[in-house]
């Protein structure tokens, strides 16, 4: 069953890599009393997500903070160390917080999940995007797609808040 506006995201944990190593981050923690916006890609380095997706969040985030997000939060089916590797690539900076779902628990608890086996890609996640206020959804734009990102864009984001 897929998520809607107005469902409590599921309690689970995502990765990141720090400098301590692998670090288990709970979606709850990120979301609970803020205002966020929560964006999925198919997969990092993708083209689509690496040259439109991600970047478009990157450098509009001042703007999207500006109508009191208070975090941008880009989760990818990819393990801790890829993520990683994407943010430094994409001169992230810091503007979106990175998250591995590299497992798609977090992505199949929500059912945005979709098989990409076909090309080799195995469980990967549906791009869309979704404002969450203290954890509940409060928009969600899903594509139609994979290599579609217009309805869960940055500025399409902007355009909701």
């Amino acid at each position: 069953m897929t998520i809607q506006v107005g469902d409590r995201l599921p309690a689970v944990n995502l990765k990141q890599l720090t400098a301590d190593g692998i670090k288990d981050v709970p979606i709850t923690e990120l979301t609970s009393g803020k205002k966020v916006v929560l964006f999925a890609v198919p997969g990092a380095f993708t083209p689509t997500c690496s040259e439109k997706h991600l970047p478009g969040f990157v450098e509009q985030a001042d703007a999207i903070k500006a109508k009191g997000v208070d975090a941008i939060l880009c989760v990818a089916v990819n393990d801790p160390f890829v993520v990683s590797a994407w943010e430094k690539a994409r001169n992230v900076g810091g503007k979106v917080t990175m998250l591995s779902d590299g497992n798609a628990e977090f992505t199949r608890a929500i059912g945005l999940d979709f098989d990409g086996s076909a090309v080799g890609l195995g469980t990967r996640s549906k791009r869309y995007a979704m404002v969450v206020d203290d954890g509940v959804v409060k928009s969600l734009m899903v594509e139609d797609a994979p290599a579609q990102a217009e309805k869960s864009s940055a500025s399409a984001v902007l355009g909701i808040l």
